[in-house]
């Protein structure tokens, strides 16, 4: 009889990965630990806290608990007294993973479920801690795509669903996704290379994608000059002739601010001295441009999606051939 091959020991993990997995931060599990006695079963030297398993799923089982809204303090009692290996021990699992307060997000990296997590129980913290993480780590394009608008599209479908609840989930999630991409610092831009203007439409006030874009562009070193929400039209038409910008991209995240007049406008307008006048390309972008209501002008250009706007906006801007006419950026075709 062939005698058994040990079992390795289970991993233990870090504080700081135990709070990515969980959608905590490493601040709130110490805070557990002092004062709520759910802390990790062992230390390494130097005083390192080392999470196993058992730990973790204790640590899961409070964060469920306390997402469906059980004080902290019961919440540990709970799970200090689960049995500390046995998923078992856990209440009986809700229709929504995570109890009826969760996020419907589906097949999705296990940043963005912890940063849900952290937005639903209103972690401050803890959604600023994700949300760098997520950015150092993947740069403002994939925690873009992957993280941070699928999460902000869950809260949008849950508000949706329950009336006026979980509008403080958004505002706050919003709120720390706007100042996370504000600190990313931009790569030094060109001095003299034209920059991409970037403005949502008058009355628009949904901003976050055009944020992003703008610490998109700030990290490949384009330059940018970003004007916010609801820029009045006199101003974004003096903004195009006072910077001369190779590209304006124009947002409106619904048809009531998607204004064609205003894009056919924009798109028009010339700047530069008497015999090198030149224009620039209008990219409209936003779910407020679809139908034929509000079908592009003939020299505008469709963005749709982050990264495949981002090649429209690279092949804009990219140096010209000798023999173009300067300041002229005809608007990229493309496929996505």
């Amino acid at each position: 009889m062939e005698p058994e091959t040990p079992q390795p020991p289970p991993v233990a993990l870090g504080t700081g990965a135990v709070a990515r997995r969980l959608g905590v931060s490493p601040t709130t599990l110490r805070s557990w630990e002092r004062r709520y006695a759910i802390g990790p079963a062992r230390r390494d030297e130097g005083r390192h806290r080392r999470w196993t398993p058992g730990d973790i799923a204790r640590l899961e089982l409070m964060c469920r608990l306390t997402a469906q809204g059980a004080p902290p303090s019961e919440a540990a009692r709970v799970a200090r007294d689960a049995a500390p290996d046995t998923p078992s021990a856990a209440p009986p699992a809700a229709a929504h993973p995570g109890g009826p307060r969760a996020l419907p997000l589906g097949d999705v990296r296990p940043e963005c479920r912890g940063l849900a997590r952290a937005a639903v129980r209103l972690d401050a913290p803890a959604v600023e801690d994700q949300l760098a993480a997520a950015l150092a780590e993947l740069g403002a394009v994939t925690a873009w795509e992957e993280v941070i608008a699928p999460t902000l599209h869950a809260v949008g479908r849950k508000w949706a669903s329950a009336g006026e609840r979980y509008v403080e989930v958004e505002h706050l999630l919003s709120w720390y996704v706007s100042a996370a991409l504000h600190r990313i610092r931009p790569a030094p831009e060109p001095r003299t290379a034209p920059p991409v203007l970037l403005a949502c439409a008058p009355g628009e006030q949904h901003s976050l994608p055009m944020e992003a874009l703008a610490a998109a562009l700030g990290e490949r070193a384009l330059p940018v000059r970003m004007f916010g929400a609801a820029l009045p039209a006199e101003a974004l038409s003096e903004a195009v002739r006072r910077t001369g910008p190779r590209a304006v991209v124009l947002w409106a995240q619904s048809r009531t601010t998607a204004d064609t007049s205003l894009a056919r406008a924009v798109a028009g307008i010339e700047w530069g001295p008497r015999g090198a006048r030149g224009h620039s390309a209008l990219l409209l972008a936003g779910p407020g441009w679809g139908g034929a209501a509000t079908a592009p002008p003939a020299r505008a250009e469709r963005l749709f999606g982050l990264r495949s706007g981002l090649a429209v906006i690279e092949s804009v801007v990219a140096p010209r051939a000798p023999g173009t006419v300067a300041g002229r950026a005809e608007p990229a075709a493309y496929g996505s």
